[in-house]
């Protein structure tokens, strides 16, 4: 992996932040604090830019960035605390489905546990409740199992025993009995070093990571000026140790994000659990250093001028959007103690030996 700054990702980054600095925050304190989806105020700023042809293959007519662009582009909007509008899309484009969909289920562990799919003749009827991206979107791309296999089931929103509720946050979609057939069926969502499943859960990786560099950020221009015992908060050793802590996690967090969409790109053979631990670890990163800046700032921290509260209710929300971060960790342990297993019968070589840096 090459760390040398890529100029092509910075003039990107420069240029997605740019846009997102226009986009209205939502500072109130009831209500849901991002609108995502299609009709989310993000969706215009990544249309002007292009986004949705960042990953996309050249073949395809696409800009052939890799997932190392969508990765960059989703800790932005986190970074911002906008909405996603960027998850979706990118999952459709990946397995084939139409653009303005929503993400549902896909929370649930084992993936698409959330959502059963009880056979019936010519496909399947769908029960379950589960979160959703946007109410709002004419296709649910839902997350469930057919035959114990995990699958992507496109179902149209006013399908019968489809209905979504608004009135909480995040929003959810309940199936009662909802019929599918077997062209509804996308695609698998297996642990393939590049399938949809993967790609998704480092796009989510990337934007927990940035809804806590955000807050971080926020936290330290904050104590930066704000004086107390005659000297800056941030000179004080009670706030300025646990912020140091904070951006040692973050850059520990970014460093196994990036590399693991590197991976994806560069050397797929060799990911292993790497999107999984990337995505805990970013889960747990992100409440962490919420918290941390919201106490560095007090009760100036639930106020209009800096916002925290947005970033505490975005880390809360999306840290189990694509699994609780304990579960998570349980696959990465699981995977390496079958490893250490193989290794010692002396059928595999450990994981260590085998990826290299």
């Amino acid at each position: 992996m090459d760390l040398t700054p890529d100029p092509l990702a910075l003039q990107l980054r420069k240029a997605v932040r740019t846009g997102l600095a226009g986009v209205p925050a939502r500072m109130e304190l009831h209500g849901a604090p991002v609108t995502d989806g299609a009709l989310g105020p993000t969706r215009t700023v990544l249309d002007a830019l292009g986004a949705a042809d960042f990953e996309r293959p050249a073949s395809a007519g696409g800009l052939d960035l890799g997932l190392t662009a969508g990765v960059l582009v989703s800790e932005e909007l986190g970074r911002a605390a906008c909405g996603n509008s960027y998850r979706a899309d990118a999952t459709a484009a990946d397995v084939g489905g139409p653009a303005g969909a929503a993400l549902a289920g896909w929370e649930a562990l084992p993936v698409g546990s959330g959502v059963t799919a009880i056979p019936r003749a010519g496909g399947w009827e769908l029960t379950g409740t589960v979160t959703v991206d946007d109410v709002s979107a004419g296709t649910l791309l839902v997350a469930t199992r057919t035959g114990g296999e995990p699958v992507v089931v496109a179902v149209e929103r006013g399908a019968p025993g489809c209905t979504t509720e608004s009135g909480c946050w995040p929003p959810v979609a309940r199936f009662d009995a909802t019929p599918v057939t077997s062209a509804d069926v996308l695609g698998t969502l297996d642990d393939s070093p590049t399938g949809p499943l993967t790609r998704a859960r480092l796009r989510q990786a990337a934007y927990l990571l940035g809804i806590a560099g955000g807050a971080h950020r926020a936290a330290v221009e904050y104590t930066g000026f704000r004086r107390q015992f005659g000297s800056r908060l941030r000179d004080l050793p009670a706030v300025a140790f646990p912020l140091a802590r904070a951006l040692v996690a973050l850059r520990a967090t970014r460093a196994a994000v990036y590399r693991a969409a590197w991976t994806v790109d560069a050397e797929p053979d060799a990911l292993g659990t790497a999107p999984v631990m990337a995505l805990a670890m970013a889960a747990e990163t992100a409440r962490d250093v919420v918290r941390v800046s919201m106490q560095s700032c007090g009760v100036r921290a639930m106020t209009a001028e800096l916002g925290l509260h947005r970033y505490f209710r975005l880390a809360a929300a999306e840290s189990v959007r694509y699994g609780a971060p304990a579960a998570l960790w349980r696959i990465v342990g699981a995977d390496r103690v079958r490893a250490a297993r193989r290794a010692a019968a002396g059928t595999e070589l450990p994981a260590a030996a085998t990826i290299r840096a």
